[in-house]
């Protein structure tokens, strides 16, 4: 049996902000999710444990089968393999945003979701002049950095705003804060590198050009999550089985590198309602002939979720649907693969970013018999046969473990 699963990222919302009063995955046509809801089980998922923060680092690692509360030490330690950089133990990873500072506050998370190249450019130039033997920046995609400090002098006890959090917000007010007195000093060296960012990239030439443009500058940094390298298990050590992730996001390969999963990268997978759905569908179809699992992540309706916009995020969940899972169907054989569906976590464009509400997933398997769910949302699936998940309950659910 072949198993294939697809999360499309932050595409539920309970308060999705509608004209209709309805949430995008109401209103979205998903035909492809509907026929395998219809033909399958369904329920829901908690994937934000209590207490533990509303992102994908979070939310992923539970949908895999992973305990955040044991494996999660930051965002950036489970970023770092996914841009080449094996993290030693004297070494903490920081996710590492470029965004857009405006009168002191934080304008935006992505400064515009800024290009590959363009952000490419800038951080180079932050670590030629903030980097050292001890701190090193690394380019990923658009506005997702990373930042590795080395030495033991460095402290990971630290409280970070993720600034998708802290939009409107005071930088000042949401700077990095030590949890004890040991943490002060890599507090104030961090706090120190987002200042002296700006004055290096507030009249870049590149950001310049981006004002002209009529566009968001990348005129500071904003690293978050740091953490030392987790200590996982592989999917084949835990399940038995091989496989490969496809993605367009760093966080996804890293955690898929982490528990054993082959990397795929598509050419024009942005992570934006742009990306590649083709490619990844082709992908997908053929990593299925050679791996028994193929876990499919696509990130734009979290992204349009981010942005506040309800029409975008409903394209990006048709498009999903349309593209990417239905192109898929027309080319594998449905008797022989297990298919499961969900979203990682809510986005709603009504608050802009993450919550901890638990997700509708699908569970399609030719052996099993259907329950009573007539189409895929978020509240169509309270009928279903599988009730509510938590923690590695989908995923073995999923696999039938």
């Amino acid at each position: 049996m072949k198993y294939l699963l697809l999360v499309a990222d932050g595409a539920a919302g309970y308060t999705d902000d509608t004209p209709e009063g309805k949430t995008c995955f109401q209103l979205a046509k998903t035909p492809n999710m509907d026929k395998l809801a219809k033909l399958g089980r369904c329920g829901k998922f908690k994937s934000i444990p209590d207490g533990m923060p509303c992102g994908s680092e979070i939310a992923i690692l539970s949908v895999l089968g992973y305990d955040p509360k044991k494996c999660f030490t930051g965002r950036g330690a489970l970023e770092a393999p996914g841009l080449g950089v094996d993290l030693k133990e004297d070494e903490i990873a920081f996710r590492c945003n470029l965004i857009t500072e405006e009168n002191g506050k934080i304008k935006d998370y992505s400064a515009g979701h800024i290009s590959n190249e363009e952000s490419a450019e800038l951080i180079r130039l932050i670590d030629l002049q903030l980097g050292k033997p001890t701190i090193k920046f690394y380019p990923g995609v658009s506005y997702r950095h990373l930042l590795v400090l080395k030495g033991k002098d460095f402290s990971a006890d630290l409280e970070t705003m993720p600034p998708h959090d802290a939009i409107g917000k005071k930088i000042v007010d949401v700077l990095v804060k030590p949890k004890n007195d040991g943490a002060a000093s890599t507090a104030n060296i961090l706090n120190k590198m987002i200042f002296d960012s700006k004055l290096l990239l507030d009249n870049n030439p590149l950001n310049r050009r981006r004002k002209e443009a009529g566009k968001n500058p990348a005129n500071m940094i904003w690293p978050w999550s740091g953490g030392r390298k987790p200590v996982m298990k592989t999917f084949q050590e835990l399940y038995k089985i091989e496989g490969a992730a496809i993605a367009a996001v760093d966080i996804i390969f890293g955690i898929g590198i982490y528990a054993g999963l082959k990397p795929i990268k598509v050419k024009g997978a942005t992570g934006l309602h742009d990306t590649n759905y083709e490619g990844k569908a082709d992908a997908a179809i053929k990593a299925l002939k050679e791996y028994d699992f193929v876990f499919v992540h696509v990130e734009a309706p979290d992204e349009a979720g981010h942005s506040g916009d309800a029409r975008l995020k409903i394209k990006t969940i048709e498009d999903f649907d349309k593209r990417c899972l239905g192109r898929i169907l027309d080319n594998i054989d449905l008797k022989n693969t297990v298919i499961g569906i969900l979203p990682d976590h809510p986005t709603p464009t009504k608050v802009k970013t993450h919550t901890a509400d638990a997700v509708p997933f699908l569970i399609y398997n030719p052996k099993e018999k259907p329950d009573k769910v007539e189409e895929f949302n978020e509240f169509s699936v309270e009928k279903g046969g599988f009730r509510e998940l938590e923690w590695d309950g989908f995923i073995r659910a999923f696999l039938g473990r």
